[in-house]
């Protein structure tokens, strides 16, 4: 049996699968019946979802509004990417204390260009009714005069409208800028613009987006007597509420370059018990039944940690592709197993993942042998011999994972790597050198 879902080109199915996967904060009422009377109709209702251009590359976060654009194309409906190239020259003051550094117009434009690729990885272009379209608000303000705005979108909302959301509320105390005031009526118009120039009636988001989105929909009914729709997702946070896709080292982004892909491995595969079902339900495509074993497997195997080795694997496959799935997976294996048999598996894509994700040095080329203290300083993994010989006394060194007490041990180049083109050389748990061959 596949374990992933399958399109069903039915778009009553879009909300109800939402619905299940506990992915529905708020939607607009009538949202459930324009979608059953669109697929009665057999007309290929339209759904879009926005991006702002705040930071040169996406975060896990924005995966959630991505991968629910994906979830409406396999329903039949045709999604559409808003890239923020004018939004993001504001900031969006939502979940803001303080107000955001502007953005320089060509920092934007170049960070556009590069969550525009992220986000092509997870729509599908190809031609057909659901075929993905991208559009950018720049392309429709960069011409819109400040009067006709005033004109055309701000005498539809009045000022107490905007002060009741609380994206404004709680801000007036500590004071809000007018540019980030305006800026539900810049999101709203995107709305109305796409309402108009594309016959795009439903907007998706997250919970924290619920106020802009509104705002559109008042814009479209105050304008045009017609009803739109919205649909936002709970916030991607763990049991503690905390949002996920924050390390010790910041936030985990998409980009190879900020977050490798081990690093992204790394994260998912250690995420909570408590956590892992909700990621499964909100970031995968899985089946549900799927799903649901794997919940059984973190209650009665905890210690397998099967849910996140799987959900891991997955979630570095859509957003880095297969194969660096499968290196940042083998290597995680050779960097956290204690087995010297894993070390065999270890490809060429997992050797350059390992390579760059814990310290390397290459075997002296002039040299066919070096004694195993010269080995462990030269790896800086002792700064002595003496050191050295107090590291092989204790246990603590290892080669390719098995152990070594000899002292005296004369190491060969042509017997290291007679199997492989490099030496893993460890002391104690954590310190690792990758020795490659010359």
């Amino acid at each position: 049996m596949d374990k992933f879902i399958v399109a069903t080109n039915k778009p009553s199915h879009f909300l109800e699968q939402l619905q299940t996967r506990g992915l529905v904060q708020d939607h607009t009422p009538g949202l459930g019946d324009y979608l059953k009377n669109a697929e009665t109709l057999n007309l290929t209702p339209k759904v879009y979802a926005g991006f702002d251009p705040s930071a040169a590359s996406l975060h896990v976060g924005n995966l959630l509004p991505a991968l629910m654009l994906r979830r409406a194309q396999l329903c039949g409906i045709q999604p559409i990417v808003l890239l923020g190239g004018a939004t993001g020259l504001i900031g969006d003051p939502s979940g803001k204390k303080e107000e955001r550094t502007l953005l320089e117009k060509d920092q934007a434009a170049d960070n556009i260009e590069k969550i525009k690729a992220q986000l092509m990885k997870f729509v599908d272009f190809s031609p057909g009714k659901t075929q993905g379209i991208v559009a950018n608000n720049f392309d429709w303000f960069k011409s819109f005069s400040f009067l006709d705005f005033l004109r055309d979108v701000g005498k539809h909302i009045t000022v107490n409208y905007m002060t009741a959301k609380d994206s404004v509320k709680i801000r007036m105390e500590t004071g809000i800028s007018y540019a980030e005031f305006g800026y539900m009526l810049v999101q709203g118009y995107d709305f109305l613009h796409l309402f108009e120039a594309q016959n795009c009636a439903i907007q998706l988001g997250g919970s924290d987006q619920w106020g802009n989105m509104t705002t559109g929909l008042e814009l479209i009914r105050r304008k045009h007597g017609k009803e739109a729709h919205a649909v936002s997702a709970p916030l991607l946070t763990d049991s503690a509420g905390n949002k996920l896709g924050k390390s010790e080292k910041g936030a985990i982004y998409l980009d190879p370059s900020l977050t490798s892909p081990f690093r992204f491995y790394q994260y998912w595969l250690g995420i909570h018990d408590t956590d892992a079902p909700k990621v499964l339900r909100y970031l995968t495509f899985f089946r549900d039944d799927y799903v649901a074993n794997l919940e059984e497997k973190i209650k009665s195997e905890p210690e397998s940690r099967t849910a996140q080795r799987v959900l891991a694997h997955e979630l570095t496959r859509l957003v880095h592709g297969e194969e660096a799935a499968l290196g940042a997976e083998n290597a995680s294996k050779v960097l956290f197993s204690k087995d010297a048999s894993v070390l065999k598996n270890l490809n060429a894509k997992a050797l350059e993942v390992l390579a760059t994700e814990v310290p390397s040095i290459r075997w002296p080329e002039a040299e066919k042998s070096l004694s195993l203290l010269a080995l462990l300083t030269r790896c800086e993994l002792a700064t002595s011999n003496g050191e050295a010989k107090r590291h092989i006394k204790s246990g603590a060194v290892s080669l390719n994972r098995e152990k070594v007490s000899d002292e005296n041990l004369q190491v060969n180049a042509s017997d290291l790597f007679a199997e492989r083109p490099f030496c893993l050389v460890g002391v104690g748990k954590n310190k690792l050198v990758l020795v490659l061959k010359a």
